[in-house]
């Protein structure tokens, strides 16, 4: 009864305002509701979140809806305004509702392993489950109103977006699109052809290898250095086997040297006894051949 009685009083009034005055307030209350729309900060705000890098790890706490896009995906365009009116509720059921833009957060698009767009997840209290149903603003609703997402299985702790191998992939992401950032940098505004920026990409991994492979060492030979130099014993092994090479080694040049002395007197005697026979007249070669010439025909003479 009340309010019916106030819609009369203003109705009563309004009517008895002059027409010029009514023609004043409906300019002014149009240029109100102009100005109020050319500043959103004046209007009533957005309940759609934005998630980026720096603010994911809000989502871990509390219940969540967060589509992941892109501008260019045609199949994001066509969600985005039932995902906007779904936001509209959002404050209304206790849930937030959020949005990922996968070409300026590339590192949550490794975290979450995102293969295909648009691509929503529900977050509850740090468990993730991807949402696989239609894409209507009622089916969105009962989703959560009904609390189906009590149905699909949560992704693995293993594979979850703040475990140590996620953190890796969004690492990779994260350093992949600084290098597509550094190549389009090379070619469009340095001037460098395509092949120039792969040869210096190329030559940058082949360095950056070797640099990481020498600090592996390093660290490995820290971190678990060889027994066998920790030893306390082992510089006074070391040396006793050096000498003991060393005196192997002078031996076998001496059983060398006696080798050829006992070669050289051999030879020696030798000499000496072929000396001899020369110096004899029985050794040499013109008497015994004489001789054996003279004993063959007295041999001859007894035969006959």
């Amino acid at each position: 009864m009340a309010p019916l009685l106030d819609h009369k009083i203003g109705d009563a009034m309004l009517s008895s305002l002059p027409w010029r005055s009514k023609s004043n307030l409906l300019t002014c209350s149009l240029l109100l509701l102009i100005y109020l729309t050319s500043h959103p900060a004046l209007a009533k705000p957005s309940s759609l979140k934005e998630i980026t890098d720096g603010n994911w790890e809000d989502i871990l706490a509390g219940e969540w809806m967060i589509e992941f896009f892109a501008p260019w995906c045609p199949a994001c365009q066509q969600l985005q305004p039932v995902w906007n009116e779904f936001a509209d509720w959002g404050e209304d059921m206790g849930v937030n509702i959020a949005k990922v833009d996968v070409t300026e957060q590339p590192g949550l698009s490794g975290r979450f392993i995102i293969t295909s767009l648009p691509t929503v997840y529900h977050c509850k209290d740090g468990l993730f489950r991807r949402y696989q149903g239609a894409r209507t603003k009622d089916d969105l609703l009962s989703f959560i109103d009904e609390k189906k997402w009590q149905g699909i299985e949560p992704v693995s702790s293993w594979f979850g977006p703040s475990s140590f191998m996620m953190n890796t992939m969004s690492a990779l992401f994260k350093l992949s699109m600084f290098i597509r950032h550094c190549h389009n940098y090379l070619i469009e505004h340095l001037g460098i052809p395509v092949w120039g920026s792969y040869v210096i990409f190329g030559l940058a991994t082949l360095f950056s290898g070797l640099v990481l492979g020498l600090i592996l060492v390093f660290i490995a030979d820290f971190v678990f250095p060889s027994r066998r130099f920790n030893s306390p014993n082992y510089y006074q092994k070391k040396q006793t086997m050096e000498q003991a090479r060393l005196i192997q080694q002078l031996e076998e040049e001496q059983e060398a040297d006696g080798e050829e002395d006992d070669e050289d007197d051999e030879d020696g005697v030798q000499e000496d006894v072929w000396r001899r026979r020369r110096a004899s007249p029985e050794g040499r070669p013109e008497e015994v051949l004489r001789k054996r010439v003279v004993g063959n025909r007295e041999d001859q003479d007894e035969d006959s």
